[in-house]
Order: structure tokens, then C-alpha cells, then sequence
């Protein structure tokens, strides 16, 4: 079975848990700290790996029959989450697990939600050859049934970044479906419009905002308008530390205190230990990685499959572009982890069920 699958893609995963592992370590030199962040990680990536082999066993398509119980669960996980999470950070994102340490349900939700998407959209292609615009407003009517729940409840915890990614994931699954170009249209102008208003109600009257969104979107809105000032400390401590690395980088000689470094801004640690010539190749790697992918995707035979491949893209994509964005000053500050490369327990065994599902693609 593992004989037949994409082992370019399983190949580059390999780089990149020696990367992310080297890197994470990086990030506790640099910061003098001494969490052992990095033999976490690897504890992470091997249970990833067996992930990636127990799903392999399994089969997509068992999985699939399982769609709407896993997405039910998940919904589940992030009311229990508000319900009873200890706040870390005013925010009610992660449980508390003694003896493993957090887990992020919203990193789950995901998964579940390229499932469900992928599989409701397979169904309509299935059901209706030439819709019309009732059965496809009808269609989207489901679509959003199916994401709002999650949006709102993510979105409470707070954490906007997973939110844009649920958002992200639902865009890429229904243009690849092929539903009229209208449907966008109609939703950028709409979402643009809400945009609006928001930040318009944000400059005129501060505290009309705090009354009607509460202090912390509030915030939320603050920290947008730093990146965009090229303001705080993060943002600072990022860029002077990717712009002094040169061609080659300090490698591990240099200490420069970015918060979260092990994870939100890990390329930061990267360029600053291996320099600019580093940072192109790891670029190289990504692109080469996504580009794999999206090739599993033109061959894939089922619709639901090209619809998985599309949701798992999308989301790499954004994050890649969004993380590493962020940390040079050209994207907001959101919180969002760069796949397979940042710390995390959570978010690195959502990525490894992700790309598990990938690679049974391959397969077909």
C-alpha cells in the first residue's frame, strides 16, 4: 500500500521535520529558554507519522462515511471549549491536558470541515449535471449552514486567524466546484460591505465599538492597525532580525527576544540562523511541497477527492503566505503558524491527518 503512494511528498515532509525541528530548537538558544520545545516536537511528529500510517491502513473512504459525526464532534469540542477551557492568554482556544500540555480543537475543525464541505459538494455534483441559480443558491444556503456554526464559535474563543482559514477553505472548495463566478461576486461585495462598516463605526466612535463587539475585537482591530503603522514589538524584533542575517545568517549566535517565537514566528528564527540564501531554499521547498500537491489534485479520479486536495491547498497556502507575511511586515499580525515548520501539537497532527489524506489521493 505506502509503496504506491506520492513519495515526493512524503519526502519533503521528511525535510521539513528536520527543519522545523532544528529551527524550534533554534528559537530556545536564541531565546534562552529552556521549555525543550523541540523534543516535543519531535514526540509530535512521531505520532504524526503513525497518523499518517494508521490513516494510510484505513482508507479515505471509511473515513468519509464517518463525515457528519466527526464534524458534529468537532462543534462539540469548541462549545465544551468556551463552556469549560481555562482562559490562556484571554482566550478560551486550548484545553489543558496534564502531562501532554494544550490541544486546539479549532485545528481539528479544519479538517472536518474540508471533509464536510468536499463531501456536500461532491453530492451536489452528483445530483444536479446543469443546476440552475435556485439549486445553486439552495446549495450555498447548505454551505453556509454547514459553516457558520464553527465560525461563530471560533471566532468567540477569540481567534480570527483560524476563522479567515475556515473562510479560506470554503472559497477555494466551491470555486474549484465550478459554481457560477456570480456567488463571489455577490460574496466580495458583501463581506467588503460588513469590512466597512466595521472599521467605519471603529474610527467615528470607539465606544459605540466596545459596546457593540466588546474590548476585545476591539483589540483585535488595535493590533491590525499596528502592522499596518509597522508598529509593535513583535513586528520590530522580526524584521531586524530577518534584515541583519545577510546571505548566510548568525546561525545560533545571536539572542533577539521575539514572543511566540517557537511558533507564530519561526521563520523569523529561520532567517535569522541561516540568512537569505536558507530562506529561498525553504521557500523552494514550500512551493515544491504545495505544487506536488496540486499535481495529486489534476489526477485525482473522484470529485470529492479534488475537492479535499483543493481545501488542503487553499489552507496551506494562505497559512504560508499569511505566516511568512507577517513576520516581514507585509501581512497582519493573526496568529497563524506556518505548516509542518512551527511548534505545535495541534496544529502539526491536524496537518499530518491532512496530508495523510493526501497521500491516499496519491493512491487512486
Amino acid at each position: 500500500m505506502i509503496k504506491r503512494i506520492d513519495k515526493s511528498v512524503l519526502l519533503l515532509l521528511i525535510v521539513f521535520t528536520i527543519i522545523s525541528i532544528i529551527t524550534v530548537y533554534a528559537s530556545e538558544i536564541l531565546l534562552a529558554d529552556s521549555n525543550n520545545y523541540y523534543i516535543k516536537q519531535i514526540i509530535w511528529y512521531i505520532i504524526g507519522y503513525f497518523l499518517i500510517f494508521l490513516i494510510l491502513k484505513i482508507g479515505n473512504e471509511k473515513i468519509y462515511k464517518y463525515t457528519y459525526p466527526l464534524y458534529f464532534i468537532s462543534n462539540i469540542m469548541l462549545i465544551l471549549l468556551l463552556l469549560f477551557a481555562p482562559p490562556i492568554n484571554e482566550a478560551k482556544c486550548w484545553f489543558k491536558v496534564n502531562g501532554i500540555g494544550t490541544i486546539q480543537p479549532s485545528e481539528f475543525m479544519k479538517i472536518s470541515l474540508i471533509i464536510t464541505l468536499s463531501y456536500e459538494c461532491s453530492k451536489y455534483k452528483e445530483k444536479y449535471k446543469k443546476p440552475s441559480v435556485k439549486d445553486e443558491f439552495m446549495f450555498l444556503l447548505k454551505i453556509m449552514l454547514i459553516i457558520i456554526p464553527p465560525t461563530i464559535l471560533t471566532f468567540l474563543e477569540p481567534d480570527t486567524g483560524v476563522v479567515l482559514i475556515y473562510l479560506i477553505i470554503t472559497m477555494t472548495i466551491l470555486f474549484v466546484s465550478g459554481i457560477r463566478y456570480r456567488w463571489f461576486i455577490i460574496l466580495a461585495i458583501t463581506f467588503i460591505s460588513i469590512i466597512a462598516i466595521i472599521l467605519g463605526v471603529y474610527f467615528f466612535n470607539q465606544k459605540l465599538f466596545i459596546s457593540l463587539f466588546g474590548n476585545s475585537f476591539f483589540l483585535r482591530i488595535n493590533r491590525l492597525l499596528d502592522w499596518s503603522n509597522k508598529e509593535g514589538y513583535q513586528l520590530i524584533n522580526s524584521m531586524t532580525s530577518i534584515g541583519s542575517a545577510g546571505l548566510l545568517g548568525h546561525g545560533f549566535n545571536i539572542k533577539l527576544y521575539i514572543p511566540e517565537a517557537q511558533t507564530d514566528f519561526i521563520f523569523a528564527v529561520f532567517s535569522s540562523c541561516f540568512g537569505l540564501i536558507g530562506s529561498i531554499i525553504l521557500l523552494l521547498l514550500l512551493v515544491c511541497f504545495d505544487i506536488k500537491i496540486i499535481k495529486i489534485g489534476f489526477s485525482a479520479k473522484k470529485n470529492i477527492d479534488k475537492y479535499i486536495i483543493s481545501g488542503v491547498i487553499g489552507m496551506l497556502i494562505y497559512q504560508q503566505f499569511q505566516n511568512i507575511g507577517m513576520t516581514i511586515g507585509i501581512m497582519p499580525i493573526t496568529g497563524i503558524t506556518l505548516p509542518f515548520i512551527s511548534y505545535g501539537g495541534s496544529s502539526l497532527l491536524s496537518y499530518m491527518i491532512m496530508i495523510a489524506l493526501v497521500l491516499n489521493i496519491s493512491k487512486t
